[in-house]
């Protein structure tokens, strides 16, 4: 007989365990179909595992769109506006947290109002911003209006604020200017917070769709997203779901090994960020 705190466990592990093979089996039948043949796609009723695992349809995603050219395009923007969000984010939100000055505390609410407003509803006067400066279908004019975020400010603030005054002072009377102190003293603390941002701007980034499909004009500039979106035609057909299927799996991947690499302090960034300010 199992004791009632023991049952109790049991049942905490069997609802997290069920939670978990809903959360990840979309994925698994994603990963799985990108390796069936059209035959078993169709099949009824559905196959599980394929016979044969099959990697052609990962040779005919590239043949069959450019999407080598979008995979590119993707890293050159995605990992500018990551880092161009990390940089002003830091800088934005040592500002906030350590310094003193009238209307401070107006302005950061002016800040975090941005993060009220739909995409959608900016659009239009991006667009004509973009368009006003010769940067429509442009990896600048994909960029730029990503080089700050909002949430990265309030994300930075909120954890620099826990930062002992004392350091900053210590610095300041060792001669370090603030700008050193910045990126001295600072930033080095800034491990857990940074990769919890790094992860969020890099995959709202990447997966990214209605600004680089008002953006872009031609297909030699289309991202992972637009090339996939490109891909709805062959969803018709069960003949090419494999493909679709394949397109998928590459273009989550970076997201996926980003997170691997950056687990440990995602989750401790995102612990910590809670409980202090």
């Amino acid at each position: 007989m199992l004791k009632q705190g023991n049952l109790g466990k049991l049942v905490k592990y069997l609802i997290m365990l069920l939670i978990s093979i809903v959360m990840v089996f979309p994925f698994y039948w994603m990963a799985v179909s990108s390796l069936k043949t059209p035959e078993e796609l169709s099949a009824l009723p559905p196959v599980w595992w394929p016979e044969s695992l099959s990697f052609d349809s990962f040779k005919n995603i590239f043949e069959v769109i450019p999407f080598g050219s979008a995979m590119v395009n993707s890293i050159i923007v995605t990992t500018a506006a990551t880092v161009s969000i990390l940089i002003t984010s830091i800088m934005a939100g040592y500002v906030f947290a350590k310094y003193q000055f009238r209307g401070k505390n107006i302005l950061f609410v002016i800040v975090l109002s941005t993060m009220m407003v739909p995409q959608f509803v900016l659009i239009v006067p991006l667009y004509h911003m973009m368009n006003g400066l010769n940067l429509v279908n442009t990896f600048m004019g994909l960029i730029l209006p990503n080089m700050a975020n909002a949430f990265g400010i309030f994300l930075m603030k909120q954890f620099i604020e826990g930062i002992p005054d004392d350091l900053i002072e210590a610095a300041r009377l060792d001669g370090a200017s603030e700008w050193k102190i910045l990126w001295k003293v600072i930033v080095p603390l800034l491990k857990p917070a940074a990769s919890a941002l790094i992860l969020f701007a890099f995959v709202f980034q990447w997966n990214n769709f209605l600004w680089p499909l008002t953006i872009v004009q031609t297909p030699e500039m289309n991202t992972v997203v637009l090339a996939l979106n490109s891909l709805r035609s062959y969803t018709t057909s069960v003949e090419y779901t494999n493909v679709v299927m394949a397109g998928a799996v590459i273009g989550i991947l970076p997201s996926v090994f980003l997170f691997l690499w950056l687990q440990k302090f995602f989750i401790e960034g995102i612990a910590m960020t809670g409980i202090k300010g």
